[in-house]
């Protein structure tokens, strides 16, 4: 069977940059942040590739605060293969995480609902990998919020698509001590004999 797909084409996208998400999301007080290949880029000062997509993260309890600031966008439920159109107030499945927002017929922004709260980050793939908030967010001098390298990287760890290999071989070098030491403990628990973990060491 054909997965259903609402909404413009996968190849619509047109996403806002971090400053555009930014701006529309102004006074919003969900713990929202940039994730991604946008973050580690956030984080490095400028762009390192072309991004074909935004993506953000919100902790699930604040995800209808984050629905209501993007009224203005046609919001879709996404997740195997199916692009489900969400009306207002409607809940998205319970198996999915995924929001893509979509304007004028193009994609603006991916938004990653997950676990966690205001203080604590949890990692979706493993709730029990867990940080303080605080340690794992940056901003970027424009005001943007990211999520730093070493939690981004994390993500990546699991497909090991071309591009995730390109940012690990970029970004690990520059991690210090301390987020190299985390990203390592973690990935060594979740992924034993992972190949990154050769080049997180000391």
């Amino acid at each position: 069977m054909t997965p259903h797909w609402d909404g413009p084409p996968l190849e619509a996208w047109d996403a806002w940059t971090p400053e555009e998400a930014t701006a529309r999301l102004a006074g919003v007080a969900a713990p929202w942040c940039v994730v991604g290949g946008w973050a580690l880029d956030i984080w490095l000062g400028r762009e390192s590739r072309v991004h074909e997509d935004l993506e953000i993260a919100v902790p699930k309890p604040f995800l209808p605060q984050m629905r209501a600031q993007l009224a203005g966008l046609d919001l879709y439920s996404v997740g195997d293969g199916e692009v489900l159109s969400l009306a207002p107030g409607a809940e998205p499945p319970e198996d999915k995480h995924q929001i893509w927002g979509a304007e004028g017929g193009a994609w603006r922004l991916d938004v990653m609902a997950e676990p966690g709260d205001a203080e604590t980050w949890v990692f979706r793939r493993d709730e029990s990998v867990k940080a303080p908030r605080a340690q794992m967010m940056g901003r970027s001098p424009t005001g943007v919020p990211y999520l730093k390298p070493e939690g981004a990287l994390l993500y990546k760890a699991a497909k090991l698509r071309p591009k995730d290999e390109a940012d690990f071989a970029l970004f690990a070098p520059l991690l210090d001590a301390g987020a190299k030491a985390w990203l390592e403990a973690v990935v060594s628990r979740l992924y034993p004999g992972h190949r990154w973990l050769g080049r997180l060491a000391p």
